[in-house]
């Protein structure tokens, strides 16, 4: 593009096919996921630790690295640069040697999709993009109607009833025509789909746009300062569509590129329910794709993926991490956000719960070492889940 952006390209995650990013692109013509290509030895002049002190405290402050032209197309509601906050008194409890909780409930909307939806409507508006349709599972319905809105495109959501009221209120509230769907994702999926081909919307949907991947990949980014450098044993992620996870793997090869990091990668842990668990059954099993999960059974949502799109990227990376996925059931989820909020005082959404459940469980079967240094994601704030908490 120019010396804002690097960004070369867009290229498939199957076949390595490269095409442009100057007009809107779903899948590649392969019908995989595309993925953002960038001239790093160029970003590299730039993007060094050194210049970041006098930039914005956002996730655009890596802006070599990130798809806007310049600084007047960015879409952005101050997303990014969340805290890393140390968890002392549930470190000893769990029993690892230093644990952190990334809180991602300090988004602007409370969720980490807003950083998927700041580089999605950034590059939708800029490609000339006029109205957009997604499918929801919760909170990305609203953070894509509050971007949408910023952004001052129209967006059709359709989310299931099943999910939380705030999730329902807010993409109302900011503006989105909703549709309420009696099934999953995968069925809001296939209508958003339906919807995008007969209204000519551009669908954003998790990995049928290229860009939501490098709003999340920041968090690698973020991770890097915060740690002065260094990067955490483990880290343990909860995963529904599995962006974040692929988003991160991904980061961290520009980052090495970029020379910030060494070769040395994290152990990536992907977390879900046993209610809905298609990449933690493949993982075992030993599978390349996962299966379409039939009898969705959690009432989390941000676990609710019955179809994971970038199944092959996620279990890439957790393989390649020598990493490991678990499930485990809703109520542990509950009761460790509940514990983490009275021990800590951090607002845990049941998806950190998970993950702080998971992290108990693997110390106990020995899958994560005692000497680990581990990360947890906290991806939303617990306020938006009240229904479940409460």
């Amino acid at each position: 593009m120019n010396s804002f952006s690097t960004l070369t390209g867009l290229a498939c995650s199957q076949t390595d096919e490269v095409v442009s990013a100057d007009q809107p692109r779903n899948l590649s013509a392969a019908g995989f996921p595309l993925l953002a290509q960038y001239d790093l030895e160029k970003a590299a002049r730039t993007l060094h630790r050194d210049a970041l002190a006098d930039r914005p405290i956002s996730m655009w402050r890596y802006h070599e690295v990130m798809p806007a032209p310049n600084t007047d197309a960015i879409v952005s509601m101050g997303e990014g640069m969340t805290p890393l906050l140390p968890m002392s008194r549930l470190q000893s409890e769990i029993g690892v040697r230093q644990l952190w909780l990334k809180d991602e409930g300090r988004n602007p909307t409370g969720s980490f999709k807003d950083r998927g939806m700041s580089a999605a409507l950034t590059m939708a508006r800029s490609v000339g993009v006029k109205r957009l349709v997604m499918p929801t599972a919760g909170n990305a319905g609203g953070s894509a109607a509050t971007y949408a809105a910023n952004a001052g495109l129209p967006i059709h959501v359709y989310i299931p009833k099943s999910a939380t009221p705030v999730n329902h209120f807010e993409a109302h509230h900011y503006g989105a025509e909703v549709t309420v769907v009696d099934g999953y994702l995968d069925e809001c999926g296939r209508l958003a789909g339906v919807h995008a081909a007969e209204h000519s919307a551009f669908e954003i949907s998790t990995f049928k746009e290229p860009y939501r991947v490098e709003g999340k990949k920041t968090m690698a980014y973020e991770l890097v300062e915060q740690m002065d450098g260094s990067l955490p044993d483990v880290i343990v992620y909860p995963t529904g569509g599995g962006t974040g996870l692929v988003a991160m793997w991904k980061a961290f090869d520009e980052l090495e590129a970029l020379g910030w990091i060494d070769s040395k990668r994290p152990r990536m842990i992907s977390v879900q329910s046993t209610g809905c668990a298609p990449i933690a059954k493949a993982f075992d099993d030993g599978a390349e794709t996962a299966e379409h999960w039939q009898d969705v059974m959690t009432h989390i949502s941000g676990l609710t993926a019955p179809r994971v799109f970038a199944d092959q990227l996620c279990l890439r990376a957790i393989r390649e991490s020598h990493g490991t996925a678990i499930a485990l059931p809703d109520d542990v989820a509950i009761e460790f956000a509940r514990r983490g909020a009275a021990r800590e005082g951090v607002s845990l959404c049941p998806e950190g719960g998970m993950c702080l459940a998971a992290l108990s469980e693997l110390v106990n079967r020995g899958d994560v070492s005692k000497e680990d240094r581990v990360v947890v994601f906290n991806t939303a704030n617990a306020n938006k889940y009240t229904d479940l908490l409460g």
